[in-house]
């Protein structure tokens, strides 16, 4: 190759010498793609401007028009193309009111720029300097947040929730049976949590070996939370039958209700049935994925209440930190901060109370020939599912600096404030519509709608209703979602198909479907509450309209 062509292709990245010419041509690329983004926000809507019609053959479409270019295009062309991608895609406005999707926020991008200006592999200091070093920071930090001995914990930043899921059931199989990385999983392990928990369990049974057979779900409490009674209950029925409990999930912050289990409660039945039986106690994990960054406010002093909350929210944040204060019960935990944490895809982090732990997941010297396990580099992560980790700890740790414990407070005691006045004006406004989760104070309110003369949520969570008039309830609020969906583009509400498990009067079981608002942007304020409100009155209102027309015309056939 002519070193003219060399030189060609050197364009395609940032200079190695860090000269002026360079680095202007890739701050005016930058540039384009942040300004077209800005031309296409649209402050009145959750989507950016632009069409993008997807029919039912848009993919297909799509597979058929797609190829490789035989040469490159500049890349003021490219960043053309990549804005078009754009196209009509959800943006996080006032009105974005779906569950747990958060805007990045610019100290999570500026720390992700960092990370991928150098691209090093966190896997090992040696690769990963600036991320392994980002890495102990964040861990150090919110190991002491919770209540973790820093000098004790450890941890290492990872795919999301289901990762530290995953890796929590990892070390619980290797806690009670140490050969199965090498020589399988036992057959007689079994996994507990509760019904209202996260699905990335399910997933992780399968990807063990263990299978989802072996997966015990807990029953719940009217506030989400798992009773630990039926808890209880099921480990002994486990044990009798010749299981071995090796692993609790407390999903401290559940996805739908923001229901909190309790650790602290969970942990004393998990140790009492252990000791009873002369077993270990099964391994806890912590799901505070959304949760856990409630415990920015374990050291608010409410009594003073320095940043002047409402008495309302106040007691709302109280009823949430008292129940996260007891995260340090649990072995292990984790904070998507790519939820609350207001940081981009996918920066998540897993904590363990015993960085010791790590080490039963550990690879021998001679499986890692080339990575770690030198006399050069003090930081290896060989523990880790992923063999390369981007150093996503370094946006964590921007975010963490530039929010303090007082930005996330603030914020969150926003979310919380705006979540309260919905639920104020919805019981004013739509006296007819019932919120399903009323326990759980937090940033989400779960409401459903009931056919005319149709008894209420009461009497379905106390079983007196019939399978089939549950699920004519279930059949209404699944048209309310796709009439939601239908003007989602304005306002962006979510919805769940799983809210509780009820009996029937028939003795079954079925789920609750529920809308939701999920206070998500910092742009919400409650002086939009009144027309989210009005927007949702009319949306119902329709959707009544249509059953009463749809049940006339089947009264006259």
């Amino acid at each position: 190759m002519r070193e003219s062509e060399l030189s060609g292709m050197t364009a395609l990245f940032p200079s190695e010498d860090g000269n002026p010419q360079e680095r202007q041509q890739l701050m005016q690329l930058i540039e384009q793609i942040v300004s077209g983004v800005d031309a296409l926000k649209n402050p009145n809507g959750v989507n950016l401007k632009g069409e993008k019609l997807r029919t039912d053959h848009f993919y297909q479409n799509l597979i058929l028009e797609s190829a490789i270019p035989q040469s490159g295009a500049p890349l003021a062309e490219v960043g053309d193309e990549l804005l078009k991608l754009l196209h009509n895609h959800p943006y996080h406005t006032r009105y974005f009111l779906t569950n747990i999707l958060p805007m990045a926020s610019t100290p999570g991008i500026l720390g992700m720029i960092t990370a991928m200006l150098v691209n090093g592999n966190n896997l090992w200091d040696v690769y990963g300097p600036a991320g392994a070093e980002a890495e102990v920071r964040v861990i150090s930090m919110m190991s002491k947040l919770v209540g973790y001995d820093a000098l004790r914990s450890g941890g290492y930043t990872t795919w999301g929730g289901q990762g530290a899921v995953f890796t929590g059931l990892r070390l619980a199989i290797a806690k009670f049976a140490p050969d199965a990385p090498r020589t399988g999983v036992p057959g007689n392990f079994y996994a507990f949590c509760s019904e209202s928990a996260h699905y990335s369990l399910f997933k992780s049974m399968e990807a063990t070996g263990i299978g989802s057979d072996h997966l015990i779900k807990v029953r719940t409490t009217a506030d989400s939370a798992m009773d630990t009674d039926d808890l209880r209950y099921k480990l002994e029925q486990v044990i009798a039958a010749g299981g071995i409990p090796v692993y609790i999930v407390a999903t401290t912050g559940t996805t739908d209700a923001m229901g909190i289990d309790d650790a602290e409660l969970i942990y004393s039945v998990a140790a009492d049935v252990a000791v009873k039986h002369g077993l270990k106690r099964p391994h806890i994990h912590a799901d505070s994925a959304l949760g856990g960054f409630f415990a920015f406010f374990n050291s608010y002093h409410f009594e003073v209440n320095p940043l002047g909350f409402t008495p309302e929210v106040s007691a709302a944040l109280r009823a949430i930190a008292n129940r996260m204060k007891h995260l340090p019960y649990a072995d292990s935990l984790c904070f998507d901060f790519q939820k609350l944490g207001q940081t981009p895809y996918l920066t998540s982090l897993f904590l363990v109370r015993d960085a010791a732990d790590l080490q039963l997941l550990d690879l021998e010297p001679d499986e890692t020939p080339y990575v770690g396990h030198r006399g050069y580099g003090q930081y290896h992560t060989g523990y880790t599912l992923e063999c390369s980790r981007m150093a996503s700890s370094i946006s964590i740790y921007s975010a963490l600096l530039a929010f303090g414990e007082e930005g996330y407070q603030r914020l969150l005691a926003q979310l919380v404030e705006v979540n309260l006045a919905f639920r104020r004006e919805l019981r004013v406004q739509l006296p007819y519509v019932e919120i399903v989760n009323g326990d759980n104070p937090g940033i989400v309110t779960l409401f459903r709608i009931y056919p005319q003369c149709a008894q209420g949520f009461e009497t379905e969570v106390a079983g007196r209703c019939t399978l089939a008039e549950i699920q004519a309830t279930n059949q209404l609020n699944e048209r309310l979602f796709e009439a939601l969906g239908e003007t989602r583009e304005h306002m962006f509400f979510g919805d769940t198909k799983k809210h509780l498990i009820v009996p029937t009067a028939e003795g079954d079981s079925v789920a609750l479907y529920a809308a939701k608002i999920f206070v998500i942007s910092p742009y919400t304020e409650t002086g939009d509450v009144a027309e989210i409100i009005k927007h949702l009155k009319n949306v119902i209102e329709k959707v009544y309209e249509a059953q009463e027309t749809a049940s006339i015309t089947s009264g006259r056939e």
